[in-house]
Protein backbone atom coordinates (compact mmCIF):
# COMPACT_ATOMS: atom_id res chain seq x y z
CA UNK A 1 0.00 0.00 0.00
CA UNK A 2 2.63 2.21 1.00
CA UNK A 3 4.96 1.53 -2.32
CA UNK A 4 1.83 2.37 -4.20
CA UNK A 5 1.15 5.74 -2.66
CA UNK A 6 4.65 6.80 -2.89
CA UNK A 7 4.07 6.11 -6.39
CA UNK A 8 0.93 8.05 -6.95
CA UNK A 9 2.78 11.35 -5.03
CA UNK A 10 5.75 10.94 -7.23
CA UNK A 11 5.26 13.37 -10.25
CA UNK A 12 4.82 12.42 -13.80
CA UNK A 13 4.17 8.85 -13.14
CA UNK A 14 7.75 8.45 -10.79
CA UNK A 15 10.71 6.59 -11.56
CA UNK A 16 8.57 5.53 -14.70
CA UNK A 17 8.53 8.95 -16.12
CA UNK A 18 10.49 9.25 -18.96
CA UNK A 19 12.23 12.60 -16.98
CA UNK A 20 13.35 10.31 -14.81
CA UNK A 21 14.71 7.52 -17.24
CA UNK A 22 17.90 6.25 -16.85
CA UNK A 23 20.16 5.29 -19.97
CA UNK A 24 20.26 1.59 -19.59
CA UNK A 25 16.52 1.23 -18.74
CA UNK A 26 14.83 -0.47 -21.36
CA UNK A 27 11.45 -0.86 -22.47
CA UNK A 28 8.90 -3.19 -23.54
CA UNK A 29 9.12 -3.53 -27.42
CA UNK A 30 12.16 -0.66 -27.34
CA UNK A 31 14.52 -3.63 -28.87
CA UNK A 32 17.07 -2.87 -26.07
CA UNK A 33 17.84 0.83 -27.74
CA UNK A 34 18.50 3.71 -24.46
CA UNK A 35 15.89 6.54 -24.90
CA UNK A 36 17.03 10.19 -24.42
CA UNK A 37 15.79 12.15 -21.84
CA UNK A 38 13.18 14.32 -22.96
CA UNK A 39 15.02 17.55 -21.49
CA UNK A 40 18.73 16.38 -22.85
CA UNK A 41 16.79 16.43 -26.28
CA UNK A 42 14.76 20.11 -25.87
CA UNK A 43 18.10 21.71 -24.60
CA UNK A 44 19.94 19.93 -27.75
CA UNK A 45 17.18 20.84 -30.18
CA UNK A 46 17.08 24.69 -28.65
CA UNK A 47 20.60 25.19 -28.87
CA UNK A 48 21.12 23.68 -32.56
CA UNK A 49 18.09 26.23 -33.51
CA UNK A 50 20.06 28.97 -32.17
CA UNK A 51 23.06 28.36 -33.63
CA UNK A 52 21.54 27.91 -37.30
CA UNK A 53 20.09 31.93 -36.46
CA UNK A 54 23.28 32.80 -35.43
CA UNK A 55 24.55 31.40 -38.88
CA UNK A 56 21.89 33.10 -40.50
CA UNK A 57 22.49 36.56 -39.28
CA UNK A 58 26.41 36.15 -39.73
CA UNK A 59 25.40 35.67 -43.56
CA UNK A 60 22.80 38.18 -44.07
CA UNK A 61 25.25 40.79 -42.34
CA UNK A 62 27.91 39.56 -44.90
CA UNK A 63 25.83 39.99 -47.95
CA UNK A 64 24.82 43.51 -46.63
CA UNK A 65 27.91 44.79 -45.58
CA UNK A 66 29.34 43.40 -49.55
CA UNK A 67 26.52 45.13 -51.30
CA UNK A 68 25.09 47.74 -49.29
CA UNK A 69 25.83 51.35 -50.45
CA UNK A 70 25.03 54.32 -48.63
CA UNK A 71 22.61 56.86 -50.15
CA UNK A 72 24.41 59.86 -51.92
CA UNK A 73 22.62 62.78 -50.70
CA UNK A 74 22.30 65.09 -53.75
CA UNK A 75 20.13 62.72 -55.12
CA UNK A 76 17.77 62.37 -52.44
CA UNK A 77 16.09 65.86 -51.27
CA UNK A 78 17.15 69.34 -51.00
CA UNK A 79 16.94 68.99 -47.15
CA UNK A 80 19.68 66.38 -47.72
CA UNK A 81 21.89 68.42 -49.64
CA UNK A 82 21.61 71.46 -47.09
CA UNK A 83 22.35 68.84 -44.33
CA UNK A 84 25.62 67.26 -45.61
CA UNK A 85 26.73 70.99 -47.25
CA UNK A 86 26.31 72.29 -43.70
CA UNK A 87 28.02 69.37 -42.28
CA UNK A 88 31.17 70.14 -44.26
CA UNK A 89 31.16 74.35 -43.55
CA UNK A 90 31.82 74.35 -39.88
CA UNK A 91 34.69 77.32 -39.95
CA UNK A 92 32.68 78.50 -43.59
CA UNK A 93 35.10 77.48 -46.19
CA UNK A 94 34.59 75.99 -49.52
CA UNK A 95 37.21 73.46 -50.76
CA UNK A 96 39.83 74.94 -53.53
CA UNK A 97 39.83 74.71 -56.22
CA UNK A 98 36.34 73.70 -56.41
CA UNK A 99 35.47 72.13 -60.11
CA UNK A 100 32.78 69.86 -59.08
CA UNK A 101 29.03 70.51 -60.14
CA UNK A 102 26.86 71.25 -57.70
CA UNK A 103 22.65 69.67 -58.11
CA UNK A 104 20.35 71.99 -58.64
CA UNK A 105 16.30 71.87 -58.26
CA UNK A 106 15.51 69.08 -60.80
CA UNK A 107 18.03 66.84 -59.43
CA UNK A 108 15.59 66.50 -56.56
CA UNK A 109 12.45 64.27 -56.04
CA UNK A 110 10.53 67.81 -55.57
CA UNK A 111 6.78 68.00 -54.36
CA UNK A 112 6.73 71.57 -56.13
CA UNK A 113 7.35 69.73 -59.66
CA UNK A 114 4.51 70.77 -62.47
CA UNK A 115 2.48 67.82 -62.85
CA UNK A 116 2.66 65.40 -65.70
CA UNK A 117 0.38 65.67 -68.47
CA UNK A 118 -2.52 63.77 -68.26
CA UNK A 119 -1.61 61.82 -71.68
CA UNK A 120 2.18 60.99 -71.06
CA UNK A 121 1.62 57.52 -71.46
CA UNK A 122 -0.92 57.33 -73.85
CA UNK A 123 1.78 56.08 -76.32
CA UNK A 124 0.49 52.62 -75.06
CA UNK A 125 -2.86 53.33 -77.16
CA UNK A 126 -1.19 53.80 -80.14
CA UNK A 127 -0.27 50.29 -81.85
CA UNK A 128 -4.32 50.20 -81.67
CA UNK A 129 -4.68 53.85 -83.48
CA UNK A 130 -2.79 53.08 -86.23
CA UNK A 131 -4.49 49.94 -86.59
CA UNK A 132 -7.79 52.20 -86.65
CA UNK A 133 -6.86 54.62 -88.93
CA UNK A 134 -6.14 51.54 -91.13
CA UNK A 135 -9.04 50.18 -90.93
CA UNK A 136 -11.09 53.21 -91.26
CA UNK A 137 -9.44 54.17 -94.17
CA UNK A 138 -10.21 50.76 -95.75
CA UNK A 139 -13.88 51.27 -94.39
CA UNK A 140 -14.33 54.71 -96.54
CA UNK A 141 -11.97 52.66 -99.35
CA UNK A 142 -9.91 55.91 -99.62
CA UNK A 143 -6.36 54.07 -99.64
CA UNK A 144 -5.13 53.36 -103.12
CA UNK A 145 -1.44 51.43 -102.32
CA UNK A 146 -0.03 52.86 -105.41
CA UNK A 147 -1.16 56.38 -104.91
CA UNK A 148 1.89 58.37 -103.82
CA UNK A 149 2.27 58.99 -99.87
CA UNK A 150 0.65 62.24 -98.89
CA UNK A 151 2.01 62.97 -95.81
CA UNK A 152 -1.15 64.56 -94.19
CA UNK A 153 -3.06 61.07 -94.56
CA UNK A 154 -3.84 60.52 -90.57
CA UNK A 155 -2.29 57.10 -91.10
CA UNK A 156 1.14 58.43 -91.22
CA UNK A 157 1.17 60.02 -87.92
CA UNK A 158 -0.81 56.87 -86.39
CA UNK A 159 2.09 54.62 -87.86
CA UNK A 160 4.83 57.20 -86.78
CA UNK A 161 2.99 56.67 -83.18
CA UNK A 162 3.13 53.15 -83.27
CA UNK A 163 6.43 52.70 -84.06
CA UNK A 164 7.74 55.38 -81.56
CA UNK A 165 5.73 53.47 -78.94
CA UNK A 166 7.20 50.10 -79.90
CA UNK A 167 10.75 51.42 -80.41
CA UNK A 168 11.15 54.07 -77.28
CA UNK A 169 9.44 51.62 -74.85
CA UNK A 170 12.54 50.85 -72.57
CA UNK A 171 14.60 54.25 -73.47
CA UNK A 172 12.57 56.32 -70.74
CA UNK A 173 11.21 58.43 -73.19
CA UNK A 174 7.62 59.90 -72.95
CA UNK A 175 6.03 61.39 -75.73
CA UNK A 176 3.50 64.81 -74.69
CA UNK A 177 2.51 65.74 -78.61
CA UNK A 178 2.94 65.06 -82.04
CA UNK A 179 3.05 67.93 -84.73
CA UNK A 180 1.03 67.34 -88.49
CA UNK A 181 3.95 65.50 -90.62
CA UNK A 182 5.36 67.62 -93.63
CA UNK A 183 6.56 65.81 -97.04
CA UNK A 184 10.08 65.15 -96.94
CA UNK A 185 12.57 65.74 -99.94
CA UNK A 186 11.82 62.48 -101.40
CA UNK A 187 8.75 60.75 -102.25
CA UNK A 188 7.82 58.47 -99.99
CA UNK A 189 9.53 60.60 -97.25
CA UNK A 190 7.75 62.45 -94.25
CA UNK A 191 9.19 64.72 -91.53
CA UNK A 192 7.46 64.39 -87.80
CA UNK A 193 8.18 66.48 -85.26
CA UNK A 194 7.26 65.60 -81.23
CA UNK A 195 7.41 66.62 -77.68
CA UNK A 196 8.99 64.37 -75.40
CA UNK A 197 10.42 64.27 -71.95
CA UNK A 198 13.12 62.17 -70.39
CA UNK A 199 12.05 59.78 -66.80
CA UNK A 200 15.66 60.06 -65.83
CA UNK A 201 14.88 64.10 -65.65
CA UNK A 202 12.94 65.15 -62.39
CA UNK A 203 11.72 68.28 -63.88
CA UNK A 204 9.27 68.69 -66.46
CA UNK A 205 10.73 70.00 -69.17
CA UNK A 206 10.10 69.39 -72.58
CA UNK A 207 12.18 68.47 -75.80
CA UNK A 208 11.87 68.67 -79.26
CA UNK A 209 12.66 65.99 -81.70
CA UNK A 210 11.88 65.54 -85.40
CA UNK A 211 12.86 62.15 -87.77
CA UNK A 212 12.46 61.86 -91.20
CA UNK A 213 10.53 58.19 -91.62
CA UNK A 214 10.48 56.43 -95.07
CA UNK A 215 6.93 54.70 -95.57
CA UNK A 216 5.46 52.11 -97.87
CA UNK A 217 2.12 50.84 -98.39
CA UNK A 218 1.52 47.26 -96.38
CA UNK A 219 -1.12 44.82 -95.84
CA UNK A 220 -4.73 45.98 -96.36
CA UNK A 221 -4.76 50.38 -95.76
CA UNK A 222 -1.59 50.44 -93.16
CA UNK A 223 1.47 51.68 -94.08
CA UNK A 224 4.79 49.93 -93.12
CA UNK A 225 8.11 52.33 -91.79
CA UNK A 226 11.08 51.08 -93.98
CA UNK A 227 13.71 53.88 -92.49
CA UNK A 228 13.78 55.87 -89.49
CA UNK A 229 16.63 58.95 -89.33
CA UNK A 230 19.01 59.58 -86.41
CA UNK A 231 17.76 62.89 -84.06
CA UNK A 232 16.32 65.69 -85.38
CA UNK A 233 17.03 64.01 -88.85
CA UNK A 234 13.60 65.64 -90.37
CA UNK A 235 14.58 69.50 -90.93
CA UNK A 236 11.70 70.20 -92.98
CA UNK A 237 9.04 69.66 -89.41
CA UNK A 238 11.88 71.98 -88.16
CA UNK A 239 9.92 75.11 -88.14
CA UNK A 240 12.72 77.53 -89.14
CA UNK A 241 10.92 81.07 -88.74
CA UNK A 242 11.84 83.07 -91.40
CA UNK A 243 11.38 87.03 -91.03
CA UNK A 244 11.53 89.87 -93.56
CA UNK A 245 14.48 91.05 -95.58
CA UNK A 246 14.88 94.51 -97.37
CA UNK A 247 15.59 92.69 -100.50
CA UNK A 248 14.39 88.99 -100.00
CA UNK A 249 11.20 88.71 -98.83
CA UNK A 250 12.20 85.50 -97.09
CA UNK A 251 15.65 85.06 -94.99
CA UNK A 252 15.85 82.28 -92.96
CA UNK A 253 16.08 83.17 -89.04
CA UNK A 254 18.86 81.53 -86.51
CA UNK A 255 17.11 78.38 -84.73
CA UNK A 256 16.29 79.11 -81.25
CA UNK A 257 14.43 77.40 -78.73
CA UNK A 258 10.97 79.28 -78.84
CA UNK A 259 9.47 77.80 -75.47
CA UNK A 260 12.38 79.66 -73.62
CA UNK A 261 10.93 82.65 -71.92
CA UNK A 262 14.29 84.41 -69.70
CA UNK A 263 13.18 88.05 -70.32
CA UNK A 264 13.42 90.11 -67.21
CA UNK A 265 10.74 91.33 -65.33
CA UNK A 266 10.17 94.96 -64.71
CA UNK A 267 7.98 96.92 -62.21
CA UNK A 268 5.29 98.65 -64.15
CA UNK A 269 4.57 101.38 -62.21
CA UNK A 270 5.97 104.17 -59.12
CA UNK A 271 2.82 103.18 -57.27
CA UNK A 272 3.72 99.20 -57.67
CA UNK A 273 7.25 99.86 -56.85
CA UNK A 274 6.85 102.16 -53.30
CA UNK A 275 3.93 98.88 -52.53
CA UNK A 276 6.29 96.26 -52.54
CA UNK A 277 9.31 95.00 -50.66
CA UNK A 278 12.38 94.61 -51.09
CA UNK A 279 15.76 92.47 -50.02
CA UNK A 280 18.85 93.62 -51.80
CA UNK A 281 22.06 92.29 -51.16
CA UNK A 282 25.02 94.10 -51.93
CA UNK A 283 27.81 92.39 -53.65
CA UNK A 284 29.99 90.77 -51.20
CA UNK A 285 32.94 87.86 -51.00
CA UNK A 286 31.44 85.49 -52.86
CA UNK A 287 31.92 86.95 -56.24
CA UNK A 288 34.52 84.66 -58.08
CA UNK A 289 34.36 82.01 -56.09
CA UNK A 290 33.54 78.29 -57.34
CA UNK A 291 30.45 78.13 -58.34
CA UNK A 292 29.38 76.00 -55.30
CA UNK A 293 29.80 78.82 -53.29
CA UNK A 294 27.85 80.94 -55.59
CA UNK A 295 24.66 79.02 -55.52
CA UNK A 296 25.10 78.04 -52.00
CA UNK A 297 25.20 82.00 -51.25
CA UNK A 298 22.23 82.97 -53.43
CA UNK A 299 19.89 80.16 -52.12
CA UNK A 300 20.73 81.58 -49.04
CA UNK A 301 19.66 85.29 -49.97
CA UNK A 302 16.27 83.43 -51.92
CA UNK A 303 16.08 81.56 -48.79
CA UNK A 304 15.60 84.86 -46.45
CA UNK A 305 13.70 87.11 -48.75
CA UNK A 306 11.17 84.01 -48.81
CA UNK A 307 11.70 84.39 -45.22
CA UNK A 308 10.72 87.85 -45.11
CA UNK A 309 7.92 87.93 -47.64
CA UNK A 310 10.04 90.28 -49.64
CA UNK A 311 11.47 90.10 -53.38
CA UNK A 312 14.47 90.08 -53.86
CA UNK A 313 16.90 92.26 -56.07
CA UNK A 314 19.30 89.78 -58.05
CA UNK A 315 22.45 90.72 -60.35
CA UNK A 316 22.39 88.50 -63.66
CA UNK A 317 26.22 89.64 -63.81
CA UNK A 318 27.87 86.98 -62.72
CA UNK A 319 32.12 86.10 -62.40
CA UNK A 320 33.13 82.84 -63.02
CA UNK A 321 35.80 81.76 -60.75
CA UNK A 322 38.98 80.40 -61.95
CA UNK A 323 38.57 76.98 -60.39
CA UNK A 324 36.61 76.62 -63.70
CA UNK A 325 38.05 78.77 -66.75
CA UNK A 326 40.80 76.63 -68.65
CA UNK A 327 43.43 79.23 -67.70
CA UNK A 328 42.56 79.41 -64.14
CA UNK A 329 41.77 83.16 -64.02
CA UNK A 330 38.63 84.88 -63.10
CA UNK A 331 36.05 85.34 -65.66
CA UNK A 332 33.60 88.51 -64.86
CA UNK A 333 31.05 89.29 -66.87
CA UNK A 334 29.15 86.35 -67.16
CA UNK A 335 24.88 86.40 -67.54
CA UNK A 336 23.15 84.12 -65.17
CA UNK A 337 20.89 82.70 -67.63
CA UNK A 338 24.33 81.24 -69.70
CA UNK A 339 24.17 78.84 -66.64
CA UNK A 340 20.47 78.72 -65.19
CA UNK A 341 16.97 78.87 -65.76
CA UNK A 342 16.25 82.23 -65.44
CA UNK A 343 12.65 81.70 -66.37
CA UNK A 344 11.80 78.53 -64.02
CA UNK A 345 13.33 81.10 -61.07
CA UNK A 346 11.45 83.96 -61.57
CA UNK A 347 7.68 81.54 -62.25
CA UNK A 348 9.26 79.81 -58.80
CA UNK A 349 10.10 83.47 -56.42
CA UNK A 350 9.92 86.67 -56.40
CA UNK A 351 12.75 88.43 -58.31
CA UNK A 352 13.97 91.74 -60.01
CA UNK A 353 16.85 92.11 -61.42
CA UNK A 354 19.60 94.89 -59.77
CA UNK A 355 20.15 97.47 -62.80
CA UNK A 356 16.55 98.12 -63.40
CA UNK A 357 15.60 98.15 -59.80
CA UNK A 358 18.54 100.89 -58.87
CA UNK A 359 17.26 103.15 -62.04
CA UNK A 360 13.43 103.08 -60.21
CA UNK A 361 14.72 103.43 -56.94
CA UNK A 362 16.83 106.47 -58.11
CA UNK A 363 13.77 107.58 -60.68
CA UNK A 364 10.77 107.21 -58.26
CA UNK A 365 12.26 108.11 -54.57
CA UNK A 366 11.31 111.53 -53.24
CA UNK A 367 14.10 113.05 -50.92
CA UNK A 368 11.15 114.21 -48.67
CA UNK A 369 7.99 113.58 -47.32
CA UNK A 370 5.48 110.75 -47.73
CA UNK A 371 6.92 109.84 -51.75
CA UNK A 372 10.00 108.95 -49.67
CA UNK A 373 11.10 105.05 -49.81
CA UNK A 374 12.34 104.01 -46.71
CA UNK A 375 15.41 102.11 -46.26
CA UNK A 376 17.12 100.06 -43.91
CA UNK A 377 20.57 99.35 -43.96
CA UNK A 378 22.08 96.36 -42.30
CA UNK A 379 25.70 96.70 -41.79
CA UNK A 380 26.71 92.83 -40.40
CA UNK A 381 25.09 89.69 -41.30
CA UNK A 382 25.04 89.32 -37.07
CA UNK A 383 21.82 90.78 -37.40
CA UNK A 384 19.20 88.13 -38.16
CA UNK A 385 16.52 87.06 -40.37
CA UNK A 386 14.48 87.16 -37.30
CA UNK A 387 15.37 90.61 -36.14
CA UNK A 388 14.12 91.69 -39.57
CA UNK A 389 11.10 89.68 -39.55
CA UNK A 390 9.35 92.99 -38.61
CA UNK A 391 10.95 95.35 -40.52
CA UNK A 392 8.18 97.54 -42.26
CA UNK A 393 10.64 99.25 -45.02
CA UNK A 394 10.84 99.59 -48.48
CA UNK A 395 13.98 97.97 -48.35
CA UNK A 396 16.16 96.37 -46.24
CA UNK A 397 19.66 96.84 -47.66
CA UNK A 398 22.11 93.92 -46.39
CA UNK A 399 26.03 95.30 -47.05
CA UNK A 400 28.35 92.99 -47.00
CA UNK A 401 31.78 95.48 -46.20
CA UNK A 402 33.67 93.21 -44.19
CA UNK A 403 36.89 91.23 -44.73
CA UNK A 404 36.36 87.47 -46.06
CA UNK A 405 34.94 84.83 -44.78
CA UNK A 406 32.69 87.84 -42.60
CA UNK A 407 31.45 89.43 -45.76
CA UNK A 408 30.09 85.98 -47.44
CA UNK A 409 26.15 85.79 -48.54
CA UNK A 410 25.77 82.68 -46.69
CA UNK A 411 26.92 83.57 -43.27
CA UNK A 412 23.27 85.39 -42.98
CA UNK A 413 22.16 81.33 -42.79
CA UNK A 414 24.21 80.31 -40.16
CA UNK A 415 23.97 79.61 -36.31
CA UNK A 416 20.18 80.47 -35.35
CA UNK A 417 18.99 81.71 -38.69
CA UNK A 418 19.86 77.83 -40.01
CA UNK A 419 16.94 76.74 -38.27
CA UNK A 420 14.27 79.51 -39.81
CA UNK A 421 15.88 79.94 -43.30
CA UNK A 422 15.07 76.73 -45.97
CA UNK A 423 16.85 77.11 -49.31
CA UNK A 424 14.58 76.66 -51.69
CA UNK A 425 16.79 74.33 -54.22
CA UNK A 426 13.74 74.02 -56.40
CA UNK A 427 13.89 77.38 -57.79
CA UNK A 428 17.39 77.02 -59.06
CA UNK A 429 17.44 74.89 -62.04
CA UNK A 430 20.33 74.08 -64.79
CA UNK A 431 19.86 76.32 -68.24
CA UNK A 432 17.26 74.99 -70.61
CA UNK A 433 20.17 75.97 -73.41
CA UNK A 434 22.64 73.81 -72.23
CA UNK A 435 19.91 71.19 -71.32
CA UNK A 436 18.90 70.73 -74.84
CA UNK A 437 22.27 69.92 -75.82
CA UNK A 438 22.39 67.56 -73.25
CA UNK A 439 19.35 66.12 -75.06
CA UNK A 440 20.72 66.09 -78.50
CA UNK A 441 24.04 64.37 -77.43
CA UNK A 442 21.38 61.88 -75.79
CA UNK A 443 19.36 61.77 -78.68
CA UNK A 444 22.27 61.12 -81.42
CA UNK A 445 22.87 57.95 -78.96
CA UNK A 446 18.87 56.72 -78.76
CA UNK A 447 19.34 56.92 -75.59
CA UNK A 448 20.80 53.71 -75.24
CA UNK A 449 23.81 54.11 -73.76
CA UNK A 450 26.21 53.60 -70.96
CA UNK A 451 28.40 55.82 -69.21
CA UNK A 452 31.58 56.23 -67.48
CA UNK A 453 33.07 58.82 -65.24
CA UNK A 454 36.82 59.40 -64.86
CA UNK A 455 38.24 62.42 -62.62
CA UNK A 456 41.55 63.34 -63.36
CA UNK A 457 42.78 66.77 -63.71
CA UNK A 458 44.43 68.36 -60.54
CA UNK A 459 42.85 65.41 -58.23
CA UNK A 460 45.36 63.00 -60.23
CA UNK A 461 48.10 65.06 -59.71
CA UNK A 462 47.66 65.73 -55.81
CA UNK A 463 49.19 62.39 -54.80
CA UNK A 464 49.30 63.63 -50.53
CA UNK A 465 45.13 63.55 -51.09
CA UNK A 466 44.28 61.09 -53.91
CA UNK A 467 47.49 58.51 -53.96
CA UNK A 468 45.74 55.83 -55.83
CA UNK A 469 44.10 57.94 -58.44
CA UNK A 470 46.42 58.56 -61.17
CA UNK A 471 47.44 54.33 -61.41
CA UNK A 472 43.83 53.67 -61.27
CA UNK A 473 42.87 55.82 -64.10
CA UNK A 474 45.16 54.94 -66.70
CA UNK A 475 44.56 53.68 -70.15
CA UNK A 476 45.23 50.20 -68.78
CA UNK A 477 43.56 50.26 -65.26
CA UNK A 478 40.55 51.69 -67.35
CA UNK A 479 40.57 48.70 -69.69
CA UNK A 480 40.79 46.17 -67.25
CA UNK A 481 37.87 47.30 -65.20
CA UNK A 482 35.77 48.95 -67.59
CA UNK A 483 35.69 45.21 -69.71
CA UNK A 484 34.29 44.19 -66.33
CA UNK A 485 31.60 46.49 -65.82
CA UNK A 486 30.58 46.83 -69.10
CA UNK A 487 29.12 44.53 -72.24
CA UNK A 488 31.30 44.71 -75.30
CA UNK A 489 30.77 46.94 -78.08
CA UNK A 490 28.14 49.23 -76.39
CA UNK A 491 28.24 52.62 -76.99
CA UNK A 492 29.79 54.17 -73.57
CA UNK A 493 29.93 58.20 -73.27
CA UNK A 494 33.09 59.66 -71.12
CA UNK A 495 32.42 62.42 -68.85
CA UNK A 496 35.87 63.81 -67.94
CA UNK A 497 37.92 66.27 -67.45
CA UNK A 498 40.85 64.58 -68.63
CA UNK A 499 41.76 67.38 -71.34
CA UNK A 500 43.73 64.90 -73.99
CA UNK A 501 41.13 63.88 -76.13
CA UNK A 502 43.40 60.55 -77.11
CA UNK A 503 43.72 59.52 -74.00
CA UNK A 504 40.59 56.82 -73.90
CA UNK A 505 41.88 55.26 -76.90
CA UNK A 506 42.65 52.05 -75.90
CA UNK A 507 38.88 51.38 -74.88
CA UNK A 508 37.92 52.08 -78.52
CA UNK A 509 38.40 48.48 -79.21
CA UNK A 510 36.31 47.15 -76.73
CA UNK A 511 33.47 49.94 -77.52
CA UNK A 512 32.07 52.95 -79.53
CA UNK A 513 33.33 55.46 -77.08
CA UNK A 514 31.96 59.26 -77.02
CA UNK A 515 33.44 62.29 -75.38
CA UNK A 516 32.31 65.39 -75.11
CA UNK A 517 33.91 67.67 -77.97
CA UNK A 518 32.67 64.75 -80.50
CA UNK A 519 29.55 67.08 -80.12
CA UNK A 520 31.53 70.31 -80.35
CA UNK A 521 29.31 71.39 -83.44
CA UNK A 522 26.35 71.98 -80.88
CA UNK A 523 28.01 75.18 -79.55
CA UNK A 524 29.65 75.86 -82.51
CA UNK A 525 28.83 79.76 -84.10
CA UNK A 526 26.61 78.05 -86.22
CA UNK A 527 24.64 76.55 -83.64
CA UNK A 528 21.41 77.02 -81.77
CA UNK A 529 22.84 77.51 -78.59
CA UNK A 530 25.42 80.21 -79.93
CA UNK A 531 22.68 82.33 -81.32
CA UNK A 532 20.76 82.31 -78.11
CA UNK A 533 23.61 83.46 -75.88
CA UNK A 534 24.92 86.05 -78.69
CA UNK A 535 21.41 87.61 -78.28
CA UNK A 536 21.81 87.26 -74.78
CA UNK A 537 25.40 89.19 -74.71
CA UNK A 538 24.23 91.89 -76.74
CA UNK A 539 25.74 90.32 -80.20
CA UNK A 540 29.19 89.33 -78.54
CA UNK A 541 30.15 85.75 -78.73
CA UNK A 542 30.04 83.42 -75.65
CA UNK A 543 32.86 80.91 -74.98
CA UNK A 544 31.31 77.31 -74.12
CA UNK A 545 33.31 77.58 -70.76
CA UNK A 546 34.46 74.68 -68.42
CA UNK A 547 31.67 75.09 -65.94
CA UNK A 548 29.24 74.29 -68.98
CA UNK A 549 31.13 71.53 -70.16
CA UNK A 550 30.58 70.40 -66.25
CA UNK A 551 26.94 70.88 -66.78
CA UNK A 552 26.58 68.78 -70.02
CA UNK A 553 29.29 66.28 -69.66
CA UNK A 554 27.66 65.22 -66.07
CA UNK A 555 23.78 65.26 -67.49
CA UNK A 556 24.87 63.39 -70.11
CA UNK A 557 26.04 60.80 -67.82
CA UNK A 558 22.94 61.02 -65.30
CA UNK A 559 20.71 59.87 -68.32
CA UNK A 560 23.34 56.36 -68.90
CA UNK A 561 22.37 53.30 -68.11
CA UNK A 562 24.96 51.79 -66.55
CA UNK A 563 26.91 54.04 -63.96
CA UNK A 564 30.81 53.22 -63.66
CA UNK A 565 31.81 55.81 -61.40
CA UNK A 566 35.24 56.85 -60.45
CA UNK A 567 35.15 56.75 -56.74
CA UNK A 568 32.50 53.95 -56.46
CA UNK A 569 34.21 51.70 -58.98
CA UNK A 570 37.48 52.52 -60.45
CA UNK A 571 39.58 54.09 -57.44
CA UNK A 572 40.36 53.11 -53.80
CA UNK A 573 40.73 56.63 -52.86
CA UNK A 574 38.00 58.58 -51.74
CA UNK A 575 36.00 61.25 -53.42
CA UNK A 576 37.33 64.10 -51.11
CA UNK A 577 40.91 63.07 -50.43
CA UNK A 578 42.75 60.82 -48.08
CA UNK A 579 40.98 59.41 -45.05
CA UNK A 580 37.35 61.29 -46.03
CA UNK A 581 35.15 58.25 -47.04
CA UNK A 582 33.23 58.05 -43.91
CA UNK A 583 32.49 61.70 -43.53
Amino acid sequence: MSSSSDQEDAPDGGEDSPLFRRRGASTPGAGGVADVPVAQSLIKAASNVCFSLFVLAVLVVTVVAVTYQPPDPWLQSSAAITTSLSRVLPNSTFLVPDDSLLPTGEDFNSSSAIPAPARADASQDDAAAAVAAASAAAANGTCDPDAPLNCSDPRVLAAVKAFNAKAFFRKSIVFLSYEAPVRGPKPGQCDVAWRFRNRREKSWRRYRDYRRFSLTSGDGCALDILKVGKFRSGTNAARRPYKKGPKSPRIVAPLVDAEINDTIPVVGSEAEFKKGKYLYYMRGGDHCKSMNQFIWSFLCGLGEAKFLNRTFVMDLNMCLSGAHTVDGKDVDGKDFRYYFDFEHLKESVSVVEEGDFLKDWKRWDKKKGPGRITVRKVPSYKVTPMQLKRDRSNIIWRQFDGQEPENYWYRVCEGRAAKVIQRPWYAVWKSKRLMNIVTEIAGTMDWDYDGLHVVRGWKAQNKQMYPNLDADTSPDALVNKVTKLVKPMRNVYIATNEPFYNYFDKLRSHYHVHLLDDYNKLWSNTSEWYNETTALSGGKPVSFDAYMRVIVDTEVFYRSKTQVETFNNLTRDCKDGINTCNL
